[in-house]
Protein backbone atom coordinates (compact mmCIF):
# COMPACT_ATOMS: atom_id res chain seq x y z
CA UNK A 1 0.00 0.00 0.00
CA UNK A 2 1.32 3.41 -0.91
CA UNK A 3 0.15 6.77 0.31
CA UNK A 4 0.02 10.02 -1.58
CA UNK A 5 -0.96 13.30 0.08
CA UNK A 6 -2.48 11.48 3.04
CA UNK A 7 -4.76 9.24 0.97
CA UNK A 8 -4.25 5.50 0.93
CA UNK A 9 -3.86 4.04 -2.54
CA UNK A 10 -4.28 0.32 -2.91
CA UNK A 11 -2.94 -1.31 -6.04
CA UNK A 12 -4.56 -4.62 -6.88
CA UNK A 13 -2.74 -6.64 -9.48
CA UNK A 14 -4.28 -9.30 -11.68
CA UNK A 15 -3.52 -12.91 -10.99
CA UNK A 16 -0.63 -14.48 -12.92
CA UNK A 17 -3.09 -16.68 -14.84
CA UNK A 18 -5.25 -13.74 -15.94
CA UNK A 19 -2.15 -11.72 -16.88
CA UNK A 20 -0.97 -14.65 -18.99
CA UNK A 21 -4.39 -15.50 -20.46
CA UNK A 22 -5.07 -12.00 -21.79
CA UNK A 23 -1.52 -10.81 -22.34
CA UNK A 24 0.90 -13.62 -23.17
CA UNK A 25 1.52 -14.89 -26.72
CA UNK A 26 1.37 -18.40 -25.21
CA UNK A 27 -2.42 -18.08 -25.36
CA UNK A 28 -2.54 -16.57 -28.86
CA UNK A 29 -3.65 -19.91 -30.32
CA UNK A 30 -6.76 -19.87 -28.10
CA UNK A 31 -7.67 -16.31 -29.03
CA UNK A 32 -7.12 -17.12 -32.71
CA UNK A 33 -9.75 -19.86 -32.54
CA UNK A 34 -12.19 -17.61 -30.67
CA UNK A 35 -11.50 -14.75 -33.06
CA UNK A 36 -12.13 -16.85 -36.18
CA UNK A 37 -15.35 -18.35 -34.84
CA UNK A 38 -16.74 -14.92 -33.98
CA UNK A 39 -15.45 -13.44 -37.26
CA UNK A 40 -17.33 -16.06 -39.26
CA UNK A 41 -20.62 -15.13 -37.60
CA UNK A 42 -20.13 -11.42 -38.34
CA UNK A 43 -18.96 -11.99 -41.90
CA UNK A 44 -21.90 -14.24 -42.66
CA UNK A 45 -24.44 -11.80 -41.17
CA UNK A 46 -22.83 -8.74 -42.76
CA UNK A 47 -22.48 -10.34 -46.18
CA UNK A 48 -26.14 -11.40 -46.17
CA UNK A 49 -27.20 -7.84 -45.33
CA UNK A 50 -24.87 -6.28 -47.91
CA UNK A 51 -26.54 -8.42 -50.58
CA UNK A 52 -30.10 -7.76 -49.43
CA UNK A 53 -31.81 -4.72 -51.02
CA UNK A 54 -33.91 -4.32 -47.87
CA UNK A 55 -30.69 -3.50 -45.97
CA UNK A 56 -28.45 -1.91 -48.59
CA UNK A 57 -29.90 -0.62 -51.81
CA UNK A 58 -33.16 0.78 -53.12
CA UNK A 59 -35.24 -0.50 -50.18
CA UNK A 60 -32.63 0.25 -47.50
CA UNK A 61 -34.13 0.53 -44.08
CA UNK A 62 -37.14 -1.77 -44.59
CA UNK A 63 -35.67 -4.73 -42.72
CA UNK A 64 -34.30 -2.55 -39.94
CA UNK A 65 -37.62 -0.73 -39.61
CA UNK A 66 -39.46 -4.04 -39.31
CA UNK A 67 -36.99 -5.28 -36.70
CA UNK A 68 -37.27 -2.08 -34.67
CA UNK A 69 -41.06 -1.86 -34.97
CA UNK A 70 -41.23 -5.35 -33.47
CA UNK A 71 -38.85 -4.22 -30.71
CA UNK A 72 -41.23 -1.37 -29.89
CA UNK A 73 -44.08 -3.84 -29.44
CA UNK A 74 -41.96 -5.56 -26.79
CA UNK A 75 -41.63 -2.32 -24.82
CA UNK A 76 -45.04 -2.50 -23.19
CA UNK A 77 -46.81 -4.73 -20.73
CA UNK A 78 -46.11 -5.82 -17.18
CA UNK A 79 -42.66 -7.26 -17.92
CA UNK A 80 -41.37 -5.65 -21.13
CA UNK A 81 -38.43 -7.24 -22.97
CA UNK A 82 -37.39 -3.81 -24.25
CA UNK A 83 -36.87 -1.05 -21.72
CA UNK A 84 -38.69 2.26 -22.19
CA UNK A 85 -35.47 4.28 -22.41
CA UNK A 86 -34.23 2.06 -25.25
CA UNK A 87 -37.61 2.29 -27.00
CA UNK A 88 -37.27 6.08 -26.82
CA UNK A 89 -33.82 5.87 -28.49
CA UNK A 90 -35.25 3.63 -31.21
CA UNK A 91 -38.23 5.92 -31.88
CA UNK A 92 -36.38 9.22 -31.63
CA UNK A 93 -32.92 8.56 -33.03
CA UNK A 94 -32.91 5.40 -35.13
CA UNK A 95 -36.26 5.01 -36.90
CA UNK A 96 -36.24 8.50 -38.48
CA UNK A 97 -32.95 7.63 -40.21
CA UNK A 98 -33.54 3.91 -40.71
CA UNK A 99 -32.04 3.85 -44.22
CA UNK A 100 -28.73 5.32 -43.02
CA UNK A 101 -28.66 3.08 -39.96
CA UNK A 102 -29.39 0.10 -42.19
CA UNK A 103 -26.22 0.80 -44.18
CA UNK A 104 -24.28 1.34 -40.95
CA UNK A 105 -25.42 -2.01 -39.53
CA UNK A 106 -24.64 -3.98 -42.70
CA UNK A 107 -21.25 -2.37 -43.28
CA UNK A 108 -20.42 -2.43 -39.55
CA UNK A 109 -21.16 -6.15 -39.23
CA UNK A 110 -18.99 -6.93 -42.23
CA UNK A 111 -16.12 -4.70 -41.03
CA UNK A 112 -16.19 -6.29 -37.57
CA UNK A 113 -15.95 -9.67 -39.29
CA UNK A 114 -13.01 -8.55 -41.46
CA UNK A 115 -11.18 -7.01 -38.51
CA UNK A 116 -11.53 -10.21 -36.51
CA UNK A 117 -10.73 -12.48 -39.46
CA UNK A 118 -7.47 -10.72 -40.28
CA UNK A 119 -6.65 -9.77 -36.69
CA UNK A 120 -6.52 -6.06 -37.50
CA UNK A 121 -7.55 -3.73 -34.66
CA UNK A 122 -8.90 -6.85 -32.97
CA UNK A 123 -9.78 -5.15 -29.70
CA UNK A 124 -11.76 -2.41 -31.46
CA UNK A 125 -13.49 -4.90 -33.75
CA UNK A 126 -14.48 -7.01 -30.74
CA UNK A 127 -15.66 -3.93 -28.85
CA UNK A 128 -17.88 -2.75 -31.70
CA UNK A 129 -19.14 -6.29 -32.30
CA UNK A 130 -20.07 -6.47 -28.63
CA UNK A 131 -21.72 -3.05 -28.88
CA UNK A 132 -23.88 -4.25 -31.77
CA UNK A 133 -24.74 -7.48 -29.91
CA UNK A 134 -25.71 -5.46 -26.85
CA UNK A 135 -28.02 -3.30 -28.96
CA UNK A 136 -29.65 -6.37 -30.50
CA UNK A 137 -30.20 -7.73 -27.00
CA UNK A 138 -31.64 -4.43 -25.81
CA UNK A 139 -34.01 -4.56 -28.78
CA UNK A 140 -35.33 -7.87 -27.48
CA UNK A 141 -33.55 -10.19 -29.91
CA UNK A 142 -31.78 -12.96 -28.04
CA UNK A 143 -30.73 -15.31 -30.88
CA UNK A 144 -26.93 -15.78 -30.94
CA UNK A 145 -26.21 -12.36 -29.40
CA UNK A 146 -25.36 -13.41 -25.82
CA UNK A 147 -23.27 -16.28 -27.16
CA UNK A 148 -21.20 -13.83 -29.23
CA UNK A 149 -21.07 -11.14 -26.55
CA UNK A 150 -19.13 -13.31 -24.10
CA UNK A 151 -16.17 -14.12 -26.41
CA UNK A 152 -16.19 -10.53 -27.69
CA UNK A 153 -15.63 -9.28 -24.16
CA UNK A 154 -12.73 -11.73 -23.86
CA UNK A 155 -11.27 -10.60 -27.20
CA UNK A 156 -11.53 -6.96 -26.17
CA UNK A 157 -9.78 -7.70 -22.87
CA UNK A 158 -7.09 -9.72 -24.63
CA UNK A 159 -6.56 -7.08 -27.33
CA UNK A 160 -2.77 -7.21 -26.94
CA UNK A 161 -2.56 -10.85 -28.04
CA UNK A 162 -5.92 -11.63 -29.66
CA UNK A 163 -4.47 -10.46 -32.97
CA UNK A 164 -1.01 -11.97 -32.40
CA UNK A 165 -1.61 -14.40 -35.25
CA UNK A 166 -2.90 -11.65 -37.48
CA UNK A 167 -2.20 -8.11 -38.55
CA UNK A 168 -2.05 -6.67 -35.04
CA UNK A 169 1.27 -8.42 -34.42
CA UNK A 170 2.90 -5.93 -36.79
CA UNK A 171 0.34 -3.13 -36.94
CA UNK A 172 0.16 -2.27 -33.22
CA UNK A 173 3.94 -1.98 -32.73
CA UNK A 174 4.16 0.09 -35.94
CA UNK A 175 1.47 2.45 -34.67
CA UNK A 176 3.27 2.71 -31.34
CA UNK A 177 6.48 3.74 -33.13
CA UNK A 178 4.81 6.52 -35.13
CA UNK A 179 2.77 7.82 -32.19
CA UNK A 180 3.52 11.43 -31.34
CA UNK A 181 5.31 11.57 -28.02
CA UNK A 182 5.04 14.56 -25.70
Amino acid sequence: MTTKQGLARVITEESPFVRSFVGSPRWAWFWLIVRLLVAWQWLEAGWAKLNDPAWVGPQAGTSLTGFLQHALTLASGAHPSVQSWYAWIVQTLVLPGAAGWSYAVAIGEFLVGLGLLFGIFTGLAAFFGGFMNLNYLLAGSVSINPILLIPEIGLALAWRIAGWWGGDRWLLPALDRIRIRR
